[in-house]
């Protein structure tokens, strides 16, 4: 588990748009938010991602660099992005089993045919520009997501009122 207001584990990914990602080159005015997702296989991430997308320029708004990173293959990532409707969306892929786990993400095992044989479940992390996690929301199963606009509420509500993170302890 990654407490808040230490250091989020290092993380570097390749992007569908064929460049690198790294979390400690991100600059943002106030903070990263990572989206972990399941993958091309999971129609909840399918509606979580378009749903983000719509979102994007409200977090840019906001001072916040946004990422969505799965286990997924390239070429399912780049499928994931033919076929769902986030065209702006920075998808990573490519994370390892072992570097969700240090994040702190549930892995699960397939199920059917259908999904990879093992890949990571959902996850958020708003990370500071310092690489401290100020918020995670973790979860073992795809259902029950926190909603974008809720976060977007608490993040202008943190940057108003300069609310500190909090579960440190």
């Amino acid at each position: 588990m990654i407490l808040p207001r230490k250091k989020v584990p290092q993380l570097e990914l390749e992007l569908i748009n064929d460049t690198n990602w790294k979390i400690s080159e991100q600059d943002p005015d106030n903070f990263t938010l990572l989206v972990f997702y399941r993958g091309l296989h999971c129609p909840i991430c399918k509606k979580q991602l378009e749903e983000l997308t719509k979102k994007l320029d409200d977090f840019v708004n906001l001072g916040v660099n946004v990422i969505a990173i799965s286990c997924d293959t390239e070429e399912k990532a780049k499928k994931t992005s033919q076929q769902w409707n986030i065209p702006s969306l920075p998808v990573g892929y490519g994370i390892t089993i072992d570097k969700a786990r240090e994040w702190g993400l549930y892995i699960s095992a397939a199920k059917d045919e259908k999904e990879p044989e093992h890949f990571s479940e959902p996850g958020l992390f708003l990370v500071k520009p310092d690489q401290t996690l100020y918020f995670s929301s973790i979860q073992s199963m795809p259902f029950a997501r926190p909603h974008f606009d809720d976060i977007l509420k608490a993040i202008d509500y943190i940057l108003e009122k300069g609310y500190p993170a909090r579960g440190e302890s």
